[in-house]
């Protein structure tokens, strides 16, 4: 067990689906685990880890495989969303649970959803933020950019292999920095964040902060950059590489609902609703999620939606296990 920044967290090592895997854990009660998406950790969660735990559940929150504490395959193909759900169902197991509620952001969002399709026995409710449910479709999101005539979409950048990573790591703290700013709801300007790259790169599509947003810490953008520092952001990059790949390997579900309990949470100002196809997304929820509990905007707020209003998100949060 290593130190953790986090008062009341614990930070442990276990080895689960044939990976090493860092999670912090706080509470005891009904398991609940929490899915860190891009370029992010477990520390992501640290508001939700001590308010949730404190309302009697057991929460857990790992570093995703490719990330901080946890292992980072070489061979790109070990990124696909099988493995990573995988990764989820083998930690339940290992942590001596049969059952647990799933929560994702960002990229933590689709592990939480496909967890949710795929083993509903195991994961009996889910909750993601940001990044809406969809059933898995008939076309691949990298063949619907090449048929718009699009080429300088983020997604698209980050299937060069060693290209973002360069330019990511020669500033970590610095490239840090002016992403979470840009995708949060501080920054109120147009023209700049995650989406089509006008510069041909990514930090020249967004914007360094005169000063730190309240809900980012000095503190808080260390531990991220002393994380990064460490592990570069190849493995959080290769998860990107594998979109054709899930889209092939989720055929056998393509079109089904998710007919358990579920909750979504996203910012107003979140750039990922702003997607071509995400409101179309949130109008078919009623039919893609037929438990749906709870889909709520937070006004104001960006696409670090768990950060930036976490006394929402945990009330939300809270509210909806208590009432599973």
């Amino acid at each position: 067990m290593s130190s953790s920044p986090v008062a009341g967290v614990a930070l442990r090592t276990v080895t689960a689906n044939n990976i090493q895997m860092r999670y912090a854990e706080a509470g005891s009660g009904p398991l609940v685990l929490f899915c860190h998406g891009w370029p992010e950790s477990w520390y992501s969660w640290r508001h939700q880890l001590t308010d949730v735990s404190a309302a009697g559940f057991r929460c857990v929150a790992p570093d995703m495989r490719g990330y901080g504490g946890t292992d980072a395959p070489e061979p790109i193909d070990q990124y696909t969303l099988l493995q990573l759900v995988g990764d989820m169902a083998e930690l339940t197991r290992v942590l001596g649970e049969t059952k647990a509620v799933i929560v994702g952001h960002d990229w933590g969002a689709p592990v939480a959803w496909h967890a949710a399709l795929w083993r509903p026995d195991l994961f009996p409710a889910v909750c993601a933020m940001s990044v809406p449910y969809a059933p898995p479709g008939h076309v691949d999101i990298l063949t619907a950019l090449d048929k718009l005539g699009i080429h300088d979409f983020y997604l698209q950048y980050f299937q060069k292999p060693g290209v973002p990573e360069a330019e990511l790591q020669a500033d970590v703290g610095g490239a840090l920095r002016r992403l979470y700013f840009t995708a949060s709801g501080d920054y109120t300007e147009k023209g700049k964040g995650f989406a089509r790259l006008t510069t041909g790169t990514l930090l020249g599509n967004t914007v360094d902060p005169p000063a730190l947003p309240a809900w980012l810490r000095p503190e808080d953008l260390e531990y991220y950059t002393q994380e990064f520092s460490r592990t570069g952001f190849r493995g959080g990059l290769n998860w990107y590489r594998n979109l054709r790949r899930n889209w092939e390997l989720s055929a056998p579900w393509r079109g089904q609902p998710i007919r358990q309990p579920s909750l979504f949470i996203a910012g107003s100002r979140d750039g990922v609703l702003k997607f071509p196809a995400a409101q179309g997304h949130l109008d078919a929820y009623p039919k893609n999620l037929p438990g749906l509990r709870g889909s709520h905007i937070l006004e104001g707020a960006g696409h670090w939606v768990q950060q930036e209003r976490p006394d929402q998100v945990n009330r939300l949060l809270i509210g909806f296990l208590k009432g599973l």
